[in-house]
């Protein structure tokens, strides 16, 4: 019987596990001083409602199949997004929104690419255009609080689309051209436009590397200057940067994509797109990624009580420091099997519990880093 993971799943303990809970708390907190509330979906859904009207979609094409024993065809959620067409209804406008949770994608396995990943997902139903700064201020904060210092590349999608119809590309062909554009830093530039000439689009490239006087002729182009202005107030700077398409075809505003140096890898991305004729916005990132380059501290004071043939007293105590908001772990045996155990949890302190400690009600508690023992107070 194998028990190792599957691939592309694993496990996180340990450390790394204290680092990803550390890191959720801090998006939440973040998510939530701007405004947004929780929200919680089903992992498993009908598959035609998973696969919706983008089924040419990279990700889309990725999801995990699978039958119930009501042979009921269903998926596992890719990301959350389409689940919001659900919990939008009957909301009060803009409905402000962040989600937290395991999203399954069956696609080749990297690094940093996982086919269970944690998503953090943050969204505006009901968006106006200047909310798109205020996600992406969100995105910042938590990037800045876990020492990154994000790139924060936007485009526009008209903006591109403009850009196909001043140059006659065929409408049937406009939406294959996004996907080519889309694979800019992923294929050599001659391979694209090799790509991009059986569409009738192989000058894109080129007029992609334009300056400002050539996109400011585009309408949408507008909305770029805007974004970037309201970003400037929230007080950050974002790139224009014309190649950027995201993968997934709902998209049909401005889109933005959030890079940091260590990693070729994009760490968040979306864009805002329409629901039921209703404006949104929104962008989402996995917290494994993230994690790779995000420095947060783990270090927490915790306690190590250890009982020497006085269970009671022990627990007693753990209870009184447990209701001083300290975290408490209680041993039963050897002193000295208690500071190995101590050590290889990361326990910082430790206060023995025995007969002479409580006939004299005074306990001291040993900092395992630096070894100096002080008296406890409760």
């Amino acid at each position: 019987m194998k028990t190792e993971p599957v691939k592309g799943f694993r496990d996180y303990s340990g450390e790394e596990a204290k680092k990803r809970a550390e890191m959720q708390k801090i998006i939440v907190e973040t998510f939530e001083k701007y405004g947004f509330e929780p929200a919680e979906t089903p992992v498993i859904e009908y598959e035609e409602f998973v696969r919706g009207d983008n089924k040419n979609d990279e990700a889309v094409s990725d999801i995990f199949s699978l039958k119930d024993k009501g042979k009921r065809e269903l998926a596992l959620r890719y990301e959350f997004t389409f689940q919001l067409k659900r919990l939008m209804q009957n909301k009060k406008l803009p409905y402000k929104r962040y989600e937290i949770g395991p999203v399954f994608r069956d696609e080749p396995v990297g690094s940093a690419r996982f086919r269970q990943f944690i998503q953090c997902d943050v969204d505006v139903v009901g968006a106006e255009p200047r909310q798109e700064a205020e996600v992406l201020s969100a995105i910042n904060d938590i990037f800045q609080q876990v020492k990154l210092n994000p790139i924060i590349l936007v485009n526009n999608r008209q903006l591109l689309n403009e850009i196909l119809e001043s140059e006659k590309v065929k409408t049937e062909n406009r939406e294959q051209v996004l996907r080519e554009i889309d694979k800019y830093d992923k294929i050599s530039e001659k391979e694209l436009k090799e790509n991009l000439k059986k569409l009738g689009a192989e000058k894109i490239i080129d007029l992609l590397k334009k300056g400002e006087s050539y996109f400011s002729k585009f309408e949408s182009y507008k909305k770029i200057i805007s974004l970037m202005d309201y970003c400037r107030s929230y007080g950050f700077e974002v790139k224009f940067s014309p190649t950027i398409v995201r993968g997934l075809s709902y998209y049909d505003g401005n889109v933005f994509e959030i890079k940091s140096k260590g990693i070729k890898e994009t760490l968040a991305g979306g864009g805002s797109y329409t629901f039921d004729g209703t404006p949104c916005t929104g962008i989402s990132f996995g917290l494994e990624r993230l994690s790779i380059l995000a420095e947060v501290n783990t270090k927490k004071e915790s306690y190590l009580v250890i009982s020497i043939n006085q269970d009671r007293e022990a627990i007693k105590l753990s209870q009184k420091l447990r209701k001083n908001n300290a975290a408490v772990s209680l041993f039963y045996g050897k002193p000295s099997k208690a500071l190995e155990y101590a050590n290889a949890y990361s326990i910082n302190k430790v206060v023995f519990v025995g007969e002479k400690e409580v006939k004299n009600k005074k306990f001291t508690v040993k900092d395992m880093d630096s070894g100096k023992e002080s008296a406890l107070k409760i």
